[in-house]
């Protein structure tokens, strides 16, 4: 069993000692550094169709295999939180693809192809990144996380940005934000995601998209146009 601990503040970072022979698996990039007797290995963990189905979902071919022993630090690229979801075989979990940080070696990185109306009309893609089998998965929330623990029946209307993960066993679809006015001046986008429990749903309290409309106007532009700062 993998030894982690999770380390930071607003920017966390994810610390795993692994044993002589264990394994885990991570998102490309997502690697800080490593003792030198980890080895080090770029695979298409799952095979071909795997690596080309993970591509589709928008996240990367191929994903980064650390072999013990030692200790390897990883983060996420975004001021956010780092947290641990156990599968225990029973369950699969969907999830947006940049979510992903790490997992053991035990589970399975594959994707499912989202509805029609919950993918392509929210805006998300068609595809969801899918973990299945055993062993602890490492996701990485944009902003703080929300955890939301639905009883059987009882429904959730989740912006499409902030749906960062749930359990897919979970029923899903599509619901309009309201009427034109709402859906054109609203800044929430067209439709929601709904979810009905029971099941857990995992959620970002910011997007990608909202940091980088922060970030977007002091970047400096061929001949102007953005806010530059001397010191």
């Amino acid at each position: 069993m993998v030894s982690y601990s999770v380390e930071g503040n607003d920017m966390q970072f994810l610390r795993v000692t692994l044993a002589s022979g264990e394994k885990i698996y991570a998102d490309s990039g997502h690697l800080i550094s490593k003792d030198r007797t980890v080895s080090f290995n770029t695979v298409a963990q799952g095979g071909f169709l795997s690596g080309l189905k993970r591509a589709i979902t928008g996240s990367t071919f191929f994903v980064s295999e650390l072999t013990g022993p030692g200790e390897a630090v990883l983060a996420g690229f975004f001021p956010g939180k780092i947290f641990t979801i156990e599968l225990t075989g029973s369950t699969p979990l969907l999830a947006e693809s940049h979510s992903f940080l790490a997992m053991e070696s035990s589970v399975k990185y594959d994707s499912q192809m989202a509805r029609l109306g919950a993918g392509f009309l929210a805006g998300e893609g068609l595809f969801l990144a899918k973990f299945s089998g055993y062993g602890k998965v490492f996701l990485h929330s944009y902003g703080g996380l929300v955890v939301k623990e639905l009883k059987a029946g009882e429904k959730i209307q989740v912006e499409a940005g902030h749906l960062l993960a749930f359990d897919g066993n979970m029923n899903y679809g599509i619901s309009s934000v309201g009427g034109i006015k709402s859906m054109l001046f609203s800044h929430e986008g067209w439709f929601f995601v709904e979810i009905e429990g029971p099941g857990r749903v995992y959620l970002h309290t910011t997007t990608a998209q909202q940091l980088a409309s922060v970030v977007e106007p002091f970047i400096p532009r061929q001949g102007g146009g953005g806010v530059q700062i001397n010191l």
